[in-house]
């Protein structure tokens, strides 16, 4: 085995990795990648991504020649790439994200340039050559499985797609929750390695905040019925066990992705939902999008926000068809909003 310098990047995928274990790369190791497997590499072309996001929320810029610590993942992501972790061991791999995911891409959108490309210099492993995984490293444990009480107040925030606005919308509810008083933790789920959209909730007044890398996993995409229900379960038994207290909660991507739809079906998170907020891009979305809720989840969303709620000639619209109040996540006027999810 081989050194990892001290001062190498090691990417928000890989959180829940103490950096004191990683120092070693195996150069000689070729065998098929697994979720979670840390693989020391450097880049070799840069494409889409050229920066990336450390542990620590910082964003380091890339070069070619750039030595890192990458992580194997999947991907869903309709605004980029759809990526998945190969078969096998390869000499070069496509970086999925900023929060440093790598893989294999399937498909892309075509409004985006090629993904940047990473030479694979070895697997990173401990002192006994067992290769890293961050599935061996969750960060919260709850002490119990279950309450007899009723928990915290969860707001739950979803959307139509990527980028519709539910990180905003979910902020937005932090900050009016925390500038009211009220004690308010909040937590990603699903979606790809990236601290930056918790580190918002946090700094809008979350006093904790986790994700999914929290508990190992670079990304949710492809997971399955019990490890999402476990992350949702294991967050909320840790943080949201006091009734006085707020969760808030974001779901990525669309109500038509593979993770948000199961987990919206569960009667274990359906019935934690104390708000539901519907976040979409414009008017014909809010408009298709409720009735898709209506049909196919039996939901009612108790307000609209995203991107549309930035636009005065969007609300107008919306306000044409539902009676629905409107979370105005980037006005942040926080009475206003505690008075529809307080």
């Amino acid at each position: 085995m081989e050194k990892i310098k001290s001062n190498c990047i090691i990417p928000s995928a890989a959180y829940s990795v103490p950096k004191s274990q990683i120092r070693y790369f195996d150069p000689l190791l070729q065998k098929a990648p697994e979720v979670g497997d840390l693989l020391f590499g450097e880049v070799s072309e840069l494409g889409h991504h050229r920066l990336v996001e450390s542990r620590s929320g910082r964003m380091h810029t890339i070069n070619i020649g750039t030595r890192a610590v990458f992580v194997f993942g999947n991907r869903y992501a309709p605004d980029q790439y759809e990526g998945m972790v190969p078969d096998s061991f390869s000499d070069y791999v496509d970086l999925f994200s900023r929060g440093g995911v790598i893989g294999e891409v399937n498909v892309q959108n075509q409004l985006i340039g090629v993904p940047t490309r990473v030479h694979s210099l070895g697997y990173v492993c401990n002192s006994e050559g067992k290769v890293i995984n961050t599935r061996d490293h969750v960060l919260i444990k709850p002490k119990k499985e279950s309450r007899s009480k009723p928990g915290a107040k969860l707001i739950l925030c979803i959307g139509t797609s990527m980028n519709s606005g539910k990180t905003h919308a979910a902020a937005a509810c932090c900050y009016a929750l925390s500038s009211m008083g009220r004690n308010v933790r909040a937590a990603k789920i699903t979606g790809t390695a990236s601290l930056k959209d918790i580190l918002l909730m946090s700094d809008c007044g979350a006093e904790y905040i986790a994700d999914f890398t929290y508990f190992g996993y670079p990304s949710s995409y492809l997971l399955e019925h019990d490890q999402l229900l476990w992350m949702f379960n294991a967050f909320d038994m840790k943080y949201g066990n006091n009734p006085g207290n707020y969760i808030v909660v974001e779901f990525a991507d669309g109500i038509f992705q593979r993770e948000t739809a199961m987990l919206l079906k569960m009667p274990e998170v359906r019935k934690r939902i104390s708000k539901l907020v519907f976040c979409a891009p414009d008017s014909t979305a809010v408009f298709g999008g409720l009735r898709l809720l209506r049909d196919e989840f039996d939901l009612e969303p108790d307000a609209i926000s995203g991107l549309c709620s930035s636009s005065p000639l969007a609300i107008r619209e919306i306000s044409g068809f539902t009676d629905l109040p409107i979370l105005q996540s980037m006005e942040k006027d926080y009475r206003k909003v505690f008075g529809i999810i307080g």
